[in-house]
């Protein structure tokens, strides 16, 4: 309506001048006056004019390339990722890109390392992957599955609680009325006849959402990076039993990282920044950290899922179990969820390769942009560890079907 409201004296000027115009009298026709061509000095021309650049050409996001090219393609053993790639299947099969390739795979020796190389390199066309800048690599990250320790019922030392999906979150798929946002989600709450942004971080932290705590446990450091991993484990005090939470929602809010604002507001470096010194941070400084988890508005709701086989990873994006070192949370705008992914990148804190064929099975807050991937190292403490400090340089390929 402001908009509105600005144009409106526009269009009032604007149509009397029109008017004017209309009203004038017509001029006399006159004899066209010929003026003689400008002097200049003897033999100069005037500046030519240079032409316009032209547009530069958009780099393409994909480029078919040879698996000669990938990086230590020879000496990954490709049935490692075997599984992996029978569980992706499992969710693709049935689009019609993926259907002859996941029906192939049924004939396949799973066991037998030169089969399965012979079946990714006939069946598969990978392609290099670049930013629409141009850049052919990006950050590689790493996350996990922790343990946390609860209770079902607030007591003791369990005071900070694991939230489930609360009942007045509206979650509106975009796509369903504009195809153009196919997979894009707007998330809010009603209030009135109106749809408004849900509480941040900070709002749900001051109000709390009585009625709706799944868990309580005994570590708000803990719960805050349960929720970056998205899902994790929780060991439950009164009976010994351990579940799993699993990721069910989230408030809108984008994600933003307090290592990043750690960095920004001089508390250390972006090479020391890890989840370890974020931590440490955290302990040398326990009156700032609801300053610092504020900084993130993204909150993740949660819901209980049982632990038949603590073997088997937490479901991801995909809808199926991740695969650790062998599953990888890509972005889904720009490559294509369930995809094998042929990562070439160094192993965390180091430059040692490790250059491995993945499944981009999983999505993530942070994870944005074509050459970006989360690698999922497992659960324990060797895998928080490793992920703790994974924050490598990368490239990627992404492998589609013939």
């Amino acid at each position: 309506m402001n908009d509105v409201r600005r144009s409106v004296p526009f269009l009032i000027s604007a149509l009397a001048l029109v008017l004017a115009g209309c009203q004038t009298a017509p001029q006399q026709q006159r004899t066209p006056v010929q003026m003689p061509a400008p002097i200049g000095p003897v033999g100069v021309q005037p500046p030519a004019v240079p032409p316009p650049a032209p547009t530069p050409t958009p780099t393409p996001l994909m480029t078919p390339t040879t698996f000669a090219a990938l990086p230590g393609w020879q000496q990954d053993d490709l049935r490692e990722a075997w599984p992996a790639f029978i569980g992706s299947c499992k969710a693709i099969a049935v689009k019609p890109e993926w259907s002859g390739v996941c029906a192939a795979a049924a004939g396949v020796n799973g066991a037998d390392s030169a089969a399965v190389r012979v079946f990714f390199e006939s069946r598969f066309v990978p392609n290099f992957i670049r930013a629409a800048d141009g850049t052919d690599s990006g950050l590689i990250t790493g996350y996990y599955e922790p343990m946390l320790f609860g209770a079902r019922k607030r007591g003791g030392a369990f005071q900070t609680p694991l939230y489930r999906v609360p009942d007045d979150l509206l979650t509106i798929e975009l796509g369903a009325a504009y195809p153009d946002l196919k997979n894009m989600r707007l998330r809010g709450r009603l209030v009135g006849r109106k749809v408004v942004p849900y509480s941040t971080r900070a709002e749900i932290e001051r109000a709390e959402i009585a009625g709706k705590e799944l868990l309580w446990v005994d570590d708000s450091v803990e719960a805050f990076f349960l929720e970056v991993q998205g899902s994790g484990r929780v060991q439950l005090k009164d009976s010994g039993e351990t579940v799993r939470v699993a990721y069910a929602d989230q408030n809108g809010h984008p994600y933003k990282a307090i290592g990043r604002w750690l960095v920004e507001q001089g508390e250390m470096t972006a090479k020391e920044a890890s989840a370890q010194t974020i931590k440490a941070w955290i302990a040398a400084h326990p009156q700032r950290r609801q300053e610092l988890f504020n900084v993130n508005p993204s909150y993740i709701f949660f819901k209980e899922e049982r632990l038949p086989d603590p073997a088997v990873g937490p479901k991801g994006a995909l809808g199926v179990p991740l695969t650790p070192g062998r599953s990888v949370a890509v972005d889904p705008q720009m490559l294509p969820l369930g995809a094998p992914v042929w990562l070439s990148t160094t192993r965390a804190g180091s430059e040692v390769p490790m250059q491995r064929l993945m499944m981009g099975q999983d999505t993530g807050g942070a994870i944005r942009g074509a050459v970006r991937a989360d690698f999922f190292y497992g659960f324990g403490k060797q895998a928080a560890d490793s992920a703790g400090l994974m924050k490598q340089r990368g490239q990627i390929w992404v492998l589609l079907p013939r």
